[in-house]
């Protein structure tokens, strides 16, 4: 099972560990790709603060990111597991995962990235500000600079089991499985019960739940069909549909009661 995530725009601070080491990062295959954002979104950061700002978006209040990003050669570099932050990765927890559920995480978990294109939870990253969104004067827009890397990589990573994706549209727009790794892919909106709308802030602590439930019970469904009986066996309200053409993503809706 491979499950691909979305990053978090609040990330924990880098701390004192070993600098980046950029070749030390599972999927190697995405190296070269990973070193051309690096390379321009440092000098960007480094040269120009303000021009920096505005292409990465951001307010007077997160001025100190650009700096940030000015340093990421020779920050400390953490576990991508504990830099990732935000209501999904609170719902997560990994850190209070048993040593099984630890060790399910570190193989069944991608995070994608504007900067790294994906990574896995046990990578050592420092903490950086570069959403899927940005588009770099001179790679241009990261979405279709990754396209083409990912598109070689991860349908290795993903293997002959079943991906759950759980990426936002920013991000899923990088890489969007094709062919027999589609037909075993499953997405999942979160669904208020009553209404049929879909809820932001509880999208996302739900989609974090149900991480956390997988790696917890050990389950491992080897297609969207398995996935639907586990959810429901954890107790999660599940309704969906078998694609009707053959090579497409299965579409799972759960259902939610209580919006917190």
């Amino acid at each position: 099972m491979l499950v691909l995530l979305p990053p978090s725009e609040g990330k924990a601070p880098s701390g004192r560990g070993a600098p980046l080491k950029p070749e030390s990062l599972s999927l190697p295959g995405l190296g070269a790709a990973r070193e051309a954002v690096l390379e321009e979104l440092v000098e960007l950061c480094s040269a120009d603060e303000e021009k920096a700002r505005e292409v990465l978006g951001l307010s007077e209040g997160l001025r100190g990111e650009v700096a940030k990003n000015a340093g990421l050669r020779t920050a400390g570099a953490r576990p991508a597991g504990e830099i990732y932050t935000g209501v999904l990765y609170d719902a997560l927890d990994l850190a209070s995962l048993d040593a099984a559920g630890k060790r399910r995480a570190a193989r069944s978990l991608l995070v994608f990235s504007g900067l790294w294109g994906a990574v896995r939870v046990t990578d050592r990253i420092p903490s950086y500000r570069c959403s899927m969104g940005v588009k770099l004067p001179g790679l241009g827009a990261l979405a279709g600079h990754w396209r083409g890397p990912m598109a070689e990589v991860l349908p290795e990573a993903a293997g002959e089991g079943l991906v759950l994706d759980l990426r936002s549209a920013a991000y899923a727009a990088a890489w969007k499985p094709k062919g027999e790794v589609a037909a075993r892919t499953a997405t999942v909106r979160v669904l208020h019960a009553p209404t049929r709308k879909v809820v932001s802030h509880f999208n996302k602590a739900t989609k974090g739940r149900i991480v956390r439930s997988l790696l917890v019970s050990g389950t491992v469904p080897k297609d969207p069909a398995e996935l639907v009986e586990a959810l429901r066996d954890l107790g999660y309200e599940v309704e969906a549909e078998a694609p009707a053409k053959a090579g497409r993503a299965w579409s799972l809706d759960v259902l939610v009661t209580e919006i917190h």
